[in-house]
């Protein structure tokens, strides 16, 4: 017995004397074999501060911290996880936090994994959009964070490599793997389509579809998390209640200020309240699934900035830490600071993130105990499973869209026949971003510094390259 089935074993014991006697049976504060709080809030802070890259890049750092490096969580189960959280309207990374949050903790996991996962950016992202809109665009941020893209670019390729080797385990899972990235990016279909059919032909075809298992550590341990609910198998359903609860407070808080919002009689508080309350619910497939729509309505309908300003935003969002949705909290900043300058702009900013990230909770946990009960259900495991070949392809397309972007001054749609094809101009290659992707390569595949100090190597670089006139 490992140390961590012992702990576990002890930390059952409690629990069942707790049935047998009848009292109520309540998931203990820290259970021994578990990281403490405050080891994982540690954790979910240093996640939350490194969250570049968008969705690829940041589920991808939550597989090195919780499954690589701390074995708190089994392959299997992250990508259950992940399967369930990719379903979901919103930011699947930091829903995917806020769920293995939960797992580890209950509901003040949860909170703290999903919150810290989005702070760090949320005070990034206003501290930018007040410089932007008192001074203009900050060349030492721009230059800053130029190096850090060409990093993250390496990571999300790293991340597709060690996602496709645990999920796809078939011929056939590498089919559909295969079959979605060209859907993506050749055929533009619908991100929530191809989830769709993924789970369909999954859940007809479970035997033809396995991510991953719930097996050991190459030592022969299994994972924390696994040895725990295998000596307590009753821990999720004591968990389940208060993840109830907790997610109808969640919409409660999230309904009940838009609601008051707009019977006090409009304004731009209440226009930002509903229109990115309808977002919330409408993000399946991420940021860049309705990024078309908001910037047309805030631009076009609302009139709260310009298209060149929404570009700006689409910018900062994708080279600061946390989510891309953050780039509406630029726009909610903008839109109250035009119609009352900083205070209501602020104001505005907070709501937008407030409206955006707590239905996001709420989905959480009321869904999550559910999920958690469909590990052996042969079909639906079935069908999460090829949903993550299908998500193999999509964070393929993710890095190759983005890494177009990063590489290349000049992308266009080319269309070949019924395909149409982003395709870059050879000739607006930035030699500079290619070589700092590279020296992010080296500091991460040869020198094997780790992932923190191949951040703050690229970026340093890219900032002195760029203060250079480079």
């Amino acid at each position: 017995m490992t140390a961590a089935d012992g702990s576990a074993a002890a930390a059952a014991e409690p629990a069942s004397a707790g049935t047998a006697s009848g009292a109520p049976a309540t998931a203990p504060a820290e259970v021994p074999g578990l990281p403490t709080f405050g080891e994982a809030l540690r954790v979910w802070l240093k996640i939350g501060l490194l969250s570049f890259g968008g969705p690829a890049g940041q589920i991808a750092l939550l597989h090195r911290e919780v499954v690589d490096d701390r074995r708190w969580v089994s392959d299997a189960r992250f990508l259950h996880a992940l399967n369930f959280c990719t379903l979901l309207p919103g930011p699947e990374a930091q829903q995917l936090a806020t769920y293995l949050g939960w797992l580890l903790h209950g509901v003040k996991g949860g909170i703290a994994a999903g919150a810290l996962f989005v702070l760090p950016g949320v005070a990034v992202m206003l501290g930018l959009s007040i410089l932007y809109a008192t001074l203009g665009e900050v060349p030492i941020v721009a230059a800053l964070f130029f190096g850090l893209k060409a990093a993250v670019l390496v990571l999300v390729i790293e991340a597709l490599l060690r996602v496709a080797r645990r999920a796809l385990k078939t011929n056939e899972a590498w089919a559909l793997a295969g079959a979605a990235f060209l859907a993506l990016y050749a055929f533009s279909v619908p991100f929530p389509v191809v989830v769709l059919i993924a789970a369909l032909i999954g859940y007809l075809a479970p035997g033809h579809f396995r991510a991953g298992s719930h097996g050991s550590a190459k030592d022969g341990s299994p994972a924390v998390l696994d040895a725990v609910l295998a000596a307590d198998p009753g821990r999720p359903a004591r968990l389940a209640a208060s993840a109830w609860r907790a997610g109808w407070v969640a919409v409660a808080l999230w309904v009940l200020p838009v609601a008051a919002l707009m019977a006090l009689g409009g304004g731009v508080l209440a226009d930002v309240a509903w229109f990115f309350s309808k977002m919330a619910v409408v993000t399946v497939g991420g940021a860049y699934a309705v990024l078309a729509y908001v910037a047309q309505e805030a631009v076009q309908g609302y009139g709260w900035l310009t298209a060149d300003q929404m570009l700006v935003g689409l910018g900062l969002a994708e080279t600061t830490p946390g989510p891309l949705i953050l780039v509406l909290q630029f726009v909610g900043f903008l839109a109250g600071y035009g119609a009352g300058g900083l205070v209501l702009g602020v104001l505005a900013s907070l709501l937008t993130v407030w409206v955006t990230f707590a239905p996001c909770f709420a989905f959480i946990f009321l869904g999550a105990p559910y999920v958690e009960r469909l590990h052996n259900n042969r079909a639906l495991t079935g069908a999460l499973a090829a949903v993550t070949a299908a998500v193999v392809g999509v964070i393929a397309n993710l890095a190759l869209w983005f890494g177009l972007r990063v590489l290349f001054a000049d992308v266009r749609r080319v269309e070949i026949g019924p395909a149409t094809l982003d395709m870059p101009v050879l000739g607006s290659l930035d030699p500079l971003a290619l070589a700092l992707a590279a020296l992010a390569a080296a500091c991460l595949f040869g020198f094997k510094i780790g992932l923190l100090r191949t951040l703050g190597v690229t970026a340093a670089a890219g900032l002195v390259l760029r203060m250079a006139g480079l």
